[in-house]
C-alpha cells in the first residue's frame, strides 16, 4: 500500500476522533477501512505518515498542529490562536481550579497512586472537597484500593483527561521538581541583581554605610542535580562556602 494513499485517511481519522488515537489504533482503523487483505498498511508506514503529517502542519500558515497527548495523536489549535478560539467558548475558559484543588492535583500528579489520608498528611488540611471537585472535572480517577492499609482506602491517580488537558503523554512528562525550583531561584536572583545595581548606582542611601558589606561578599542560591537548594557565599577572595539549605 502506497504511503500517499493512507495519509489522507489518517488525517481524516485524527480530525474526526473525539479522543487521541495511538499509532496502533490508526493502523487497525486504516486496515479495516481499506480492507486490503494482501496489501495491508504496516506499522512502519503509519509511523512515517504521522511524521510527515506532523511536519506538514508545523508550517506557519496552518492554525492547528498535530500533537501527541494522552498516548495518542490529536489536531490542536496552536497556542497563538488561543484568545481567538476562546471567544467561542465564553465562560468555559474563565472557570479555574481553586488553590486548594490545584495543590491537591499537584500532589496526586507527583505522588500517584496515593490515598486521601496521604494527601491530607502532605497538605495538613482536609481534602474531601478538593478531591471531589477533581473527580467531577475528570482530572483524577479512583484507581483502586490500598489492600495493605487499614480499611483498604481508595487510591487516586491522574486521569487521561488530565494528560489531554496539560498536553502530556504520561506523568513522566511532568516537569521535575528541581526544574521548577531552579526557575523560581532564577527569578529571585534577578531581583537580587536589580537591588545590587540600584545600590551600585547610589539609589540606596545605605550603600556606603559602615555596616554595609555588599561589596565584600555575595550570597546566592542554586539547585543541585538532586534538587537540593544550596546557599553559596562568595567572598572577595573568590572562595565559596556551601551550606545545605
Amino acid at each position: 500500500m502506497e504511503l500517499s494513499e493512507i495519509i489522507p485517511h489518517i488525517e481524516a481519522l485524527i480530525f474526526a476522533s473525539d479522543k487521541p488515537l495511538s499509532n496502533d489504533d490508526i493502523l487497525e482503523l486504516i486496515n479495516n477501512a481499506l480492507a486490503f487483505i494482501e496489501d495491508r498498511a504496516t506499522k512502519e508506514q503509519v509511523d512515517a505518515a504521522i511524521e510527515g503529517i506532523s511536519e506538514k502542519y508545523n508550517a506557519e500558515f496552518y492554525a492547528f498542529e498535530l500533537k501527541q497527548i494522552g498516548g495518542g495523536w490529536q489536531f490542536l489549535t496552536k497556542k497563538e490562536y488561543h484568545k481567538t478560539v476562546a471567544q467561542l467558548n465564553g465562560d468555559k475558559f474563565l472557570k479555574r481550579l481553586s488553590t486548594a484543588a490545584l495543590e491537591t492535583l499537584a500532589i496526586i500528579a507527583y505522588k500517584q497512586p496515593i490515598t486521601k489520608s496521604e494527601i491530607e498528611a502532605i497538605r495538613g488540611v482536609n481534602c474531601d472537597y478538593a478531591v471531589q471537585k477533581l473527580l467531577e472535572k475528570d482530572l483524577v480517577i479512583i484507581s483502586g484500593r490500598n489492600e495493605e492499609a487499614v480499611g483498604k482506602p481508595l487510591i487516586y491517580a491522574t486521569s487521561k483527561s488530565f494528560m489531554d488537558y496539560f498536553g502530556i503523554n504520561s506523568a513522566d512528562d511532568l516537569p521535575k521538581i528541581s526544574e521548577v525550583m531552579m526557575e523560581e531561584l532564577v527569578k529571585a536572583t534577578n531581583v537580587q541583581e536589580a537591588e545590587k545595581n540600584m545600590e551600585a548606582n547610589g539609589d540606596n542611601d545605605d550603600t556606603n554605610s559602615p555596616g554595609n558589606t555588599a561589596n565584600e561578599s555575595d550570597t546566592f542560591l542554586s539547585v543541585t542535580e538532586n534538587g537540593n537548594i544550596i546557599e553559596e557565599v562568595k567572598d572577595e577572595n573568590n572562595t565559596d562556602e556551601k551550606n545545605q539549605s
